[in-house]
């Protein structure tokens, strides 16, 4: 919720005129399975509703004031999300005092009467959703508001109600009046200030997985360079979805080139196609991988770029493959991407694996064979520079995983279980191949300290003050570098705490090397409620255990990292 409620106040501005009506989606309880979400009925417990589903909406709705929420194309608890009265008149508007509009997905509400078969008729849909509180329909069956109300199934108040929250978006945006947004210049796009901040971005989000030595790079030792992979030059690589266009790119191929600019050689081969069992059309199957061997053969290090792109995750009809919808139907890495890890490891060159996708995807095999691990997710249009500026060492590398990468689908509930036992960091019970929160720099971070240092004297309606925690972190490193310092809590007597620590606060630190440096974390009072069985956030026990690091504090993590979270216990 963190994320979102930054992502939300950047969008929308503070000022007298909103930037942009920021959109929270969707709502609520979907994730999947993409080839049947509109006809899909996600069943969620009451506890799983308001421990899990529900908070990231809430925090938007109060904390960020996002303008506009979308809902899902499923059903949820048997209710079409953008038709249910439970969903956004009782929990939205009327729970979370939500002032602004809600927009259906597009076609969902279509599917009332199509798929899900709770209505007979395009009027119906349109009635049951208007009267829920939809205020926007994104498709056609809107068009059938005036039958329905010929037909009684709606009044001209809940018509007129939904006319002004949108005309009020309309108002909020400037749009019939001038603002400060309307002199801003073409020329402002890609500006340099603007392309320092997506430059920073993709670099604090690139996540070092694994390093025995091998990064950063030294350019004094090495005299060829082979980048290897589909994804090394692949625009679509560094872009995912839902973009925009840029008036240049940067695949990771051409930033190595560019920053090595002539002190190393640097060779290219694809290796193999991305899904398919060859690159050209006429060619036999697997027809880059002798390339690739060749390739391997004659360079110092390989920078091995695979993983997956829009084409292979995405949404239900945008995708052009055999995958399951935009679902990953397991995973591994696909097609003959496997076959050519294997084949660049046989040639036994030091190797730094670089994967290019939006999730977690098994890495047992790069685990064992590889020296280095980077995850570099979709950089964006020019990520290209700033992955070689990790792999040569201009920055140190300093994401954190924001998802668990499991060790495989065997320890998880099927797709369509919509329980939360098992599943992310906070419920699992096996063994992570890389935890969420996880991540390595080229210091030497941990933190020393951490000692409660103030309550608040005001409580929140649950009982519970918001704390501050003093945090000590010390680089013994031998660069300087980012970290991410996480705090963790768990409830030591209740019964309805989560099975896991989980997070409550964190904070990104700049730490030169052989120094320390202080920071302060707040944890607030929600942290320190649980949820019953009934869905009722309640205070259930006044003795905590804090964990405070640089990770998680599972066994998983502390094994990556070779360091202990220092605990505090605390007793409200």
């Amino acid at each position: 919720s963190r994320l979102g409620v930054a992502f939300v106040k950047g969008l929308q501005g503070d000022g007298e005129v909103m930037k942009a009506a920021a959109c929270a989606k969707h709502y609520a309880v979907h994730s999947g399975p993409e080839a049947v979400r509109h006809e899909f009925d996600a069943q969620a417990t009451a506890k799983d509703m308001e421990e899990t589903y529900l908070p990231a909406f809430e925090a938007l709705v109060k904390e960020a004031h996002v303008e506009a929420v979308m809902g899902a194309y499923n059903r949820t608890n048997g209710e079409p999300c953008c038709g249910s009265n439970k969903l956004i008149r009782d929990i939205l508007r009327g729970e979370w005092g939500f002032e602004g509009h809600f927009v259906s997905d597009c076609w969902a509400i279509m599917d009332f009467h199509k798929n899900h078969m709770v209505t007979a008729t395009p009027a119906e849909s349109a009635a049951m959703a208007l009267n829920a509180g939809c205020d926007l329909n994104c498709g056609n069956t809107y068009l059938h508001i005036l039958a329905a109300y010929e037909q009684g199934l709606v009044t001209e108040e809940a018509i007129t109600e939904a006319a002004v929250r949108l005309y009020t978006t309309r108002y909020m945006l400037g749009l019939f009046d001038q603002s400060e947004y309307d002199s801003i210049p073409y020329e402002a796009v890609e500006c340099g200030e603007h392309l320092e901040v997506a430059d920073k971005i993709a670099k604090e989000s690139i996540v070092m997985l694994k390093n025995d030595g091998l990064l950063p790079l030294d350019l004094n030792k090495i005299n060829t360079i082979g980048v290897i992979g589909p994804n090394a030059n692949s625009r679509k690589a560094l872009i995912g979805n839902y973009h925009g266009t840029s008036s240049q790119y940067v695949t990771v191929s051409e930033g190595i080139q560019q920053y090595v600019q002539g002190r190393a050689r640097v060779l290219f081969s694809e290796g193999c196609a991305l899904f398919q069992d060859k690159t050209e059309a006429l060619a036999m199957k697997g027809d880059r991988l002798s390339e690739a061997r060749i390739v391997a053969e004659h360079s110092d290090v390989v920078i091995l770029c695979l993983g997956l792109d829009e084409t292979l995750e995405g949404e239900e009809g945008d995708t052009g493959n055999s995958y399951a919808s935009g679902d990953k139907e397991n995973l591994l890495l696909p097609g003959l991407q496997r076959e050519l890890m294997e084949a660049v490891a046989d040639v036994g060159k030091p190797v730094i694996f670089c994967l290019m996708a939006g999730s977690a995807i098994d890495l047992s095999y790069p685990m064992e064979h590889f020296g280095a691990i980077l995850q570099l997710w979709y950089p964006g249009a020019r990520g290209g520079k700033s992955v070689a500026d990790i792999l040569f060492g201009e920055v140190s590398p300093s994401g954190k995983l924001p998802v668990t990468f499991y060790d495989g689908l065997e320890q998880l509930p099927e797709f369509t279980d919509y329980h939360m036992e098992g599943r992310t960091y906070r419920y699992m019970k096996g063994r992570a191949q890389y935890p969420f929160g996880f991540g390595l720099t080229y210091g030497d971070v941990a933190v020393v300290d951490a000692r409660v240092d103030g309550v608040t004297e005001e409580v929140d309606s649950f009982g519970f003050p918001d704390v501050c925690i003093k945090v000590t972190v010390a680089n013994e490193g031998m660069r300087d570098t980012d970290d991410v310092v996480q705090l963790y809590i768990k409830n030591a007597v209740s019964g309805y705490a989560v099975k896991n620590p989980e997070l409550c606060a964190f904070r990104r630190v700049h730490v030169k090397a052989g120094q320390s440096v202080e920071t302060s974390l707040t944890i607030a009072g929600k942290a320190f409620t649980v949820v019953n069985d009934k869905g009722e956030r309640i205070m259930d026990g006044k003795k905590f255990e804090l964990y405070v690091g640089t990770a998680q504090p599972d066994e998983r993590s502390i094994e990556l990292t070779g360091k202990m979270p220092v605990k505090v216990e605390l007793c409200l």
